[in-house]
């Protein structure tokens, strides 16, 4: 993923789909360079995300009720799965009303693939 700078109050990445009162298994929203856990700014997955390509791969346990996040091959983020039957991986830019958004956002993606395992 890329995001330039200037992008902020932006979920670059999320697992929709969990038990309510939650809408999502996870979200990675970016604030001010840093890639967080849901809106919780004292989480960051990975501080300086912007103007450069940073792989990212999430892995979603459903069985076991967890999500592990990695950047640039390394494990950054362990989190409990929030249920649900059905899921599915959005990423792009979906505007956040929290921490002051920025009014342009952006982000970029190459070599996406989804994986299951049977």
């Amino acid at each position: 993923m890329y995001v330039p700078l200037g992008t902020s109050g932006a979920s670059v990445m999320q697992i929709f789909g969990a038990d309510k009162p939650h809408a999502s298994t996870v979200m990675l929203p970016v604030y001010d360079g840093q890639l967080t856990y849901y809106h919780e700014l004292t989480k960051v997955v990975v501080d300086r995300v912007y103007d450069r390509w940073i792989r990212l791969n999430v892995i979603h346990d459903v069985a076991a009720g967890n999500v592990t996040v990695f950047v640039d091959g390394e494990r950054r983020l362990g989190a409990p799965g929030q249920g649900g039957k059905e899921h599915y991986f959005k990423f792009g830019v979906y505007k956040q009303s929290h921490h002051n958004p920025s009014h342009r956002m952006e982000s970029h993606w190459r070599n996406v693939a989804n994986y299951t395992k049977p």
